[in-house]
């Protein structure tokens, strides 16, 4: 499926690229050739086969058939320079195999890795996940005004575009949301995939649109059963002596758990969208309401008639 990349920044520095080229051709044949950034437009050295190595040790990638990773480096430079995102502390991305080598414009997943303690999964089989989406959708509606007097255009939580599963054997847990933007005739996609260790959990975050959403879902398991925590790292090894336990579960997870961080409750997030287009998010909204949520579920369950 072609598609066809629209950000002016990348466009510019394709054309700087060829124009230095161009000038370097013209010089005397006896001068040095240019020197080659590692991570320039041609050069993005993809890893195709075998494992990778995830953070200083951290996890591991076993690349699967149809499928290819670029480091973090490197992934800083897509996401930063090429599609216009702000800076994240990112790992590394998966790219399908047909992604193109010098600006690829296809969907892609980013990786993070959250040290915000290890997510105890008891919650899991008791979430009602539509309570949970009208609660989101709630508190999307009540941030808005502020959004739009801050300059931000508004949003809506449209519903699931494929409903939390969460695996408890594996201790992995995939969703995805729909969100409508203000101005916006299209859907945008939000789709999340989380690995619990134990000390916190790797984020990765799907960048795509609405439209790749059949493709990027019917390609989730084979990444899922590739991307594992190190030995010493894992779900397993969790210390209850030793290691920070987190304010939230897997409800809190899905809500928007890995941004209860100290600060971030008035500051606006960010959703990764590539073209250079970003995606404003209020972390409150997502948040705010879901710690009432959660909160209000436990005071019912030790009184049932409150």
């Amino acid at each position: 499926m072609k598609k066809v990349f629209h950000h002016l920044g990348a466009v510019l520095i394709l054309l700087a690229f060829t124009a230095q080229n161009i000038s370097a051709k013209d010089k005397s044949d006896n001068s040095e050739p240019a020197k080659k950034d590692s991570v320039h437009l041609d050069v993005l050295n993809y890893d195709t086969t075998g494992s990778v190595t995830i953070g200083l040790g951290l996890a591991k990638f076993e690349i699967p058939k149809g499928f290819k990773y670029l480091n973090g480096k490197q992934s800083k430079y897509v996401l930063h320079d090429l599609w216009g995102n702000p800076p994240s502390e990112t790992l590394g991305m998966i790219f399908p195999e047909e992604a193109d080598n010098i600006i690829p414009t296809t969907w892609a997943i980013e990786i993070t890795y959250d040290e915000d303690g290890h997510v105890k999964d008891d919650d899991a089989k008791d979430i009602k996940y539509d309570e949970l989406l009208e609660q989101m959708q709630k508190e999307v509606k009540e941030i808005n005004p502020e959004r739009k007097k801050q300059g931000y255009p508004t949003f809506q939580l449209t519903g699931w575009a494929s409903p939390p599963y969460y695996d408890e054997k594996e201790k992995k847990l995939h969703w995805a949301k729909r969100i409508l933007f203000e101005g916006d005739s299209s859907e945008t996609l939000n789709y999340n995939i989380r690995v619990l260790g134990r000390k916190g959990v790797l984020v990765l975050n799907a960048i795509g649109t609405m439209d790749q959403l059949a493709e990027i879902k019917s390609k989730i398991n084979p990444i899922l059963a590739n991307v594992n925590f190190n030995d010493g790292n894992t779900y397993a090894d969790f210390d209850s002596n030793a290691d920070k336990v987190a304010a939230y579960g897997i409800g809190g997870l899905i809500a928007g758990g890995v941004l209860l961080k100290t600060g971030l409750f008035a500051k606006i997030g960010l959703v990764l969208l590539k073209f250079g287009k970003l995606i404003f998010v209020g972390a409150a909204a997502v948040v705010g309401g879901i710690v009432k949520f959660f909160k209000g579920k436990k005071d019912n369950e030790v009184n049932p008639n409150a």
